[in-house]
């Protein structure tokens, strides 16, 4: 297959330094120099802590100071689940799971030349599309680029709609109309711009691991269809999976809190949200999962080859196999029975059977599955909305069962 990878970037021999999709970037550095991490992501309590105080407790104090803590008929500070789980919960998680993230996909990263799925001959491309990779995570412009975003856009319009609403926390009357409150504004321009810098800084990550993935599908690639992971030598690629669980939780943790308040304060119901829990998590699973769709073109044509290079060479045997056990000169001196023959004929079948079950895209039923679980369980204790407790267990023992 041709390359079409750009070789104009810097080239960096993946000995000179390992993988990481989160070791790099302004907030990083900012870290590095707040001594609230080290270069290992080291110290990740500490920013855990420092992100859901400095998003949540200033919430709390100047709520209380307005006369706004308490609970009622409206979501105030106290009863908003939505922002106590976005701000004590899914905040905390983005930042946890850069260790998960670091810790899983750095050795996964460094498989395709461990595993010599890279020809000798590509080593150079390689070493660029992995010093490309690094450039776009170091790069500074990218992160103030999210920063401008965030206040330019995501700024002017939470502040103009949360101003609008009355009788909630975040805002006060100011004659006939409202207006945000300090812990209104304290939101605006600090808590939720926190939070979403951050979300918006994984899918940038998200950008770069499936830029890199693309660019290393490009390449010449040394894959086996027989491979007995399923996947043509690429299976390892299904623990990417397993390390973006954390932010698949975080994701579902975020949609249960919205769906929660609108549940308990606007009267909705559970059922009502059905077409945007499933185009959500749809939409969640091509997010995290669609990076390694990329290697489905060249799986295709490495099992389409697999199929012909395997079909012919299983007539040849077969045909051997007839011939001598059912040929007229089938051997007198030798039975059937314990025969190599006929072992390596069920080898044979075995091994084309393995390349007939190839998968298209390098991912494990176990790790969507646990993947899809991160995703739905923080939304199961909105069933509790529409059934008691005790019929929820009883359909899940029955569901066991």
């Amino acid at each position: 297959m041709t390359d079409r990878t750009a070789t104009t970037a810097t080239a960096v021999p993946h000995d000179a330094q390992e993988f990481s999709l989160v070791c790099g970037g302004l907030l990083f550095r900012l870290w590095m120099r707040g001594r609230l991490c080290d270069s290992s992501l080291g110290l990740i309590g500490r920013r855990m802590v420092v992100a859901a105080a400095v998003t949540w407790i200033p919430l709390l104090v100047l709520t209380a100071q307005g006369g706004a803590l308490g609970g009622g008929s409206s979501p105030l500070f106290l009863s908003d689940i939505g922002i106590h789980l976005r701000f004590l919960i899914v905040t905390p998680l983005l930042i946890g799971a850069e260790l998960v993230v670091h810790r899983r996909l750095r050795p996964l990263a460094e498989q395709f030349r461990a595993r010599g799925l890279v020809r000798s001959a590509q080593d150079h491309r390689l070493d660029s599309i992995f010093g490309s990779a690094l450039k776009l995570r170091n790069s500074t412009v990218a992160e103030i680029l999210l920063l401008v975003v965030v206040y330019g856009v995501g700024v002017p319009v939470m502040s103009h709609r949360f101003a609008l609403r009355t009788g909630v926390w975040y805002s006060q009357a100011a004659g006939s109309a409202s207006e945000l409150s300090l812990a209104g504004w304290w939101l605006v321009l600090v808590s939720l711009p926190i939070f979403q810098f951050l979300l918006c800084r994984w899918y940038f990550r998200l950008f770069i691991w499936t830029r890199y993935l693309r660019r290393i599908s490009q390449l010449d690639l040394d894959l086996d269809a027989a491979h007995p992971d399923g996947a043509g030598g690429l299976g390892f690629l299904s623990g990417s999976i397993n390390a973006f669980i954390p932010l698949a939780f975080a994701h579902g943790v975020l949609l249960a809190g919205v769906i929660a308040d609108r549940i308990l304060y606007a009267g909705a119901t559970l059922p009502a949200f059905t077409v945007q829990l499933i185009s959500t998590n749809l939409f969640l699973l091509i997010l995290f999962v669609g990076p390694l769709a990329v290697f489905t073109p060249l799986l295709a044509r490495v099992k389409r080859q697999g199929l012909l290079a395997y079909g012919a060479l299983g007539q040849s045997y077969v045909r051997a196999f007839e011939m001598k056990w059912q040929g007229a000169r089938a051997p007198t001196d030798e039975t059937l029975l314990g025969s190599g023959d006929i072992q390596s004929l069920a080898d044979f079948a075995g091994s084309y059977a393995i390349v007939a079950q190839m998968r298209l895209v390098p991912i494990s039923g176990m790790a969507m599955l646990q993947f899809v679980l991160a995703l739905i369980i923080p939304l199961l204790p909105l069933v509790l909305t529409v059934m008691s407790a005790k019929e929820l267990l009883g359909l899940l023992v029955g569901l066991l069962v």
